[in-house]
């Protein structure tokens, strides 16, 4: 291993140099399931480089017998991989983006939004009720999930259903839902499951008229240092258009309203004929109350923009995509804005306020 400057190189059994990028992520099976994949792209886009991976564990992943929101920490999952950037130990670092908060820390960017799996939820029934759903469980059946959106919206939608808390990678969840009898279901992100090869486990797919999903959920991202013009360029070509757009105004609605992952904010995106469709909500924790609204705006690409005129530089929520038109990426954040500003003009932040409250009281 020789260094030039920050750069790492490698020279082969031939002779041949090549630079090495280090790749940081989570130590799970999922984690390594996703960065592998990024990884693998990387490779083939970029034969001259190899890439070396480094697992690590965070906050999220040591802190197993409290539900995620009553730690109060925003960047759970992220923190540590961020400060092996900052330390120049890591060159990228694989994220999902739902983990990602909405404000980074300055000297970071998201220089990739891959192509979104399946953003839904997902119920993952115990074998004794295969073929149930949930609409069909016994009254008082157990679900577990840490997720307060998810609680909230299935609370009002499922009253004969009672829900609790149950943390640990994917892993350790659904062993806990098999092995022993506290559950009648779990409730699991689709595109962890089909990234795991666990499509079989999936007992229904959750649609938005029964689980709206997180910001973010089901895309991957890439953490790079904003400084590394190399490195944002290398990664640049992984962003797919239309996640990039969604992700951004489902970023930016979330920004504006403040929320995290200790209140239950959901949403739903769809681009159709050029027209970005943005479905977001706030709930209370019991489901109850609740305010939902939809607003769209056109993303059709102008022909018009130079691509020399293009700021690398510009953050939108936190990505820099210059390769994606700078004015369908504006209008997608407006989008997010202004529906978070219609949310909050019909009492949004009453909503999160004493959803916060409650919370933090449990």
């Amino acid at each position: 291993m020789m260094m030039e400057g920050p750069y790492k190189y490698r020279r082969d059994g031939s002779g041949a140099v090549s630079r090495v990028i280090r790749v940081g992520t989570r130590k799970s099976q999922l984690a390594r399931i996703q960065t592998d994949s990024v990884a693998d792209k990387l490779t083939e886009l970029n034969p001259d480089v190899s890439l070396e991976i480094v697992g690590m564990s965070t906050i999220g992943d040591k802190i197993l017998d409290t539900a995620l929101s009553k730690i109060g920490e925003k960047s759970l999952f992220t923190k540590e991989l961020e400060n092996a950037l900052e330390r120049n130990e890591v060159d990228l670092v694989v994220h999902s983006l739902k983990d990602l908060p909405t404000t980074l820390p300055s000297g970071f960017t998201i220089g990739a939004v891959l192509k979104r799996e399946n953003p839904h939820d997902a119920a993952v029934l115990h074998p004794k009720h295969v073929g149930k759903t949930l609409e069909t469980l016994p009254e008082n059946s157990v679900i577990g999930t840490s997720s307060l959106r998810r609680a909230a919206q299935l609370k009002k939608r499922f009253p004969h259903l009672v829900f609790k808390d149950i943390r640990g990678n994917l892993n350790t969840r659904l062993k806990k839902l098999d092995e022993k009898d506290d559950f009648a279901a779990i409730i699991l992100a689709a595109a962890g499951l089909r990234r795991m090869g666990w499509d079989n486990r999936i007992s229904q797919v959750l649609g938005p008229e029964d689980c709206m999903y997180a910001v973010g959920q089901g895309a991957l991202a890439v953490e790079v240092r904003s400084r590394d013009a190399d490195i944002l360029e290398m990664v640049s070509v992984l962003h797919d258009p239309e996640t990039v757009l969604r992700c951004i105004a489902e970023r930016a609605f979330l920004r504006h309203l403040e929320g995290g992952c200790s209140v239950p904010v959901a949403v739903h995106t769809e681009v159709k004929n050029s027209q970005l469709y943005l479905t977001g909500a706030v709930f209370s924790l019991d489901g109850s109350d609740s305010l939902k609204e939809t607003m769209q705006t056109s993303v059709a690409a102008d022909d018009k923009q130079s691509s020399d005129a293009v700021d690398e530089r510009v953050q939108r929520v936190g990505v820099t995509a210059s390769k994606i038109s700078g004015e369908a990426q504006d209008g997608a954040e407006r989008l997010g804005v202004d529906l978070a500003n219609l949310l909050l003009s019909k009492g949004a932040k009453e909503i999160l306020t004493v959803a916060r409250q409650l919370n933090d009281a449990r």
